[in-house]
């Protein structure tokens, strides 16, 4: 039984004919390190009314450390999921959260000795952890050892353990053992203690990469999680995509030029260097891939984003070639949606953690269905970052827009492409809790009201939510008016 989708087995309810019914539960769509702040939130409120909870995160992150694991294996983005996987990790177990949240240094020569006394067993980390599950983590450490050496072609391509997440290297020994990701997620919360009321469930269940693209209005194409997000420059292999210095970069769309590349790949090359016995690094990549989709980004910095030349229109998923493609998702990940009575889009990145798991065939089908889900909650963030138009004057999206882009991947997830009518857009959002602030998104009252949306407002301050104002004002969306949490606080509640 996998713990990505186990539900409680005694969270019943009583029917009006007194037969014992399972309660329907919570499904959060949410990405990694921003949502982790909610977690006790979503805990507390699943608890509250006694029913299973479950997360689902998109396996398209391409950045940090997972861009080397991918490089070298292939396989999901893992990041987000190890993110929330480690902050489920109870406090009895808090010497085994110090070592998967572990990251190794960010020198490559330093972070290689680091790694190479967690797999020998010296580490300073090791010791408070018992011998059994020391053992069966480093036994999982040691067999991803051996693959990175078996993979190993020095000195063309060696792996690069940079700021290296021991939490994704433990997931990727895991998943390349059993050749299941969720077999690596369920053997995780196993070590680890996480709950098994809670669920987390990768967006698409699969060992290949997914990666995403982004539209803007005007017409550029922005290929790759972090080229959306927090764009960095290569810190590893250098781009071998070989283009000529003749070829006109300025006002040539992505997509565009990725293809001038595959078509001319040895455009500078000559003819004894074509012919070298020295080979380009080979890696899990597959020949003519997009050069973007190939390039290392293990360092960047989140707090340093450029703004966008133009808004994001839409978010589709990409094969290597750059195609766009209309893939499943987990089918887990729909059940969960189909038994949950509600569901919450997180706070986080609009484009880069929400949408990615709504544009999945089978989603926006689970999130619409007229006896389905009956609330569908968007937690609006309490600050604009570089998705949602932070920098864009005159131009930054508020609460209607992000209402309107999850209704556009609900129903692009299903065939139907475009902006919907306003009339349709109620079927994905049912209500916005959202916080007071000179840098929150606006928030169009009113509007929202037309729309069949209710808006919700809660505490906060310097764009983070205040814990007790937000699980109430989730309280008294689900029902429970009366909830009203520590009264001591200042905790208001508008619809």
């Amino acid at each position: 039984m996998s713990t990505t989708s186990l539900q409680v087995p005694n969270l019943l309810s009583q029917s009006s004919s007194g037969a014992s019914t399972p309660r329907r539960g919570i499904v959060v769509f949410s990405g990694g390190s921003a949502a982790n702040s909610l977690v006790d939130v979503f805990d507390e409120l699943a608890e509250h009314r006694q029913c299973s909870l479950n997360y689902i995160i998109p396996i398209s992150d391409n950045g940090g450390s997972s861009s080397e694991l991918i490089r070298v294996f292939g396989g999901p983005g893992i990041g987000d999921i190890r993110s929330r996987l480690v902050r489920l990790i109870p406090p009895t177990h808090t010497h085994l959260r110090s070592l998967l949240n572990h990251r190794l240094p960010s020198n490559s020569s330093t972070a290689l000795n680091d790694w190479n006394s967690l797999v020998s067993g010296t580490h300073s980390l090791w010791p408070p952890i018992p011998s059994p599950a020391r053992e069966l983590l480093r036994s999982i450490l040691n067999h991803l050892n051996m693959e990175i050496l078996k993979r190993a072609r020095p000195p063309h391509s060696t792996f690069n353990f940079s700021s290296a997440s021991v939490g994704n290297l433990f997931l990727t020994g895991a998943r390349l053992f059993t050749g299941s990701f969720e077999s690596a997620i369920y053997l995780l919360t196993l070590i680890c203690g996480v709950p098994e009321s809670t669920g987390v469930i990768p967006a698409i269940n699969s060992n290949f990469s997914h990666h995403i693209s982004a539209g803007l209005e005007n017409g550029d194409i922005i290929t790759g999680q972090n080229a959306i997000s927090h764009p960095s420059a290569p810190t590893a292999l250098p781009d071998r995509s070989l283009m000529s210095p003749t070829i006109p970069r300025d006002g040539m769309h992505a997509d565009d030029l990725a293809q001038y590349q595959y078509q001319h790949p040895y455009q500078t090359t000559s003819s004894s260097t074509f012919l070298s016995d020295d080979p380009h690094p080979e890696d899990a990549n597959l020949p003519g891939s997009l050069p973007t989709l190939r390039q290392p980004a293990i360092h960047f910095s989140k707090a340093e984003e450029a703004p966008l030349p133009a808004r994001i229109r839409r978010i589709w998923y990409i094969n290597p070639y750059g195609q766009e493609i209309l893939p499943a998702a987990n089918p887990k990940a729909v059940s969960a949606v189909r038994g949950a009575e509600a569901a919450i889009y997180s706070i986080g990145s609009l484009y880069t953690s929400i949408l990615p798991c709504l544009v999945l065939r089978g989603i926006g089908e689970a999130l619409a269905m007229a006896k389905g889900v009956r609330f569908k909650i968007l937690i609006l963030n309490g600050t604009l970052d570089r998705e949602t138009g932070l920098g864009l004057v005159g131009r930054e999206m508020g609460a209607v827009d992000f209402v309107g882009a999850i209704a556009r991947a609900g129903e692009e997830s299903q065939g139907r492409m475009g902006l919907p009518s306003r009339e349709v857009w109620k079927r994905y959002v049912t209500h916005v809790v959202y916080m007071d602030g000179e840098e929150v998104p606006e928030v169009n009252r009113k509007t929202l009201a037309e729309i069949g949306v209710e808006c919700v407002r809660c505490w906060g301050r310097k764009g983070h939510f205040d814990p007790v104002g937000l699980q109430g004002a989730l309280e008294a969306v689900l029902g429970k008016r009366e909830w009203r949490g520590d009264k001591s606080r200042r905790n208001t509640l508008e619809t």
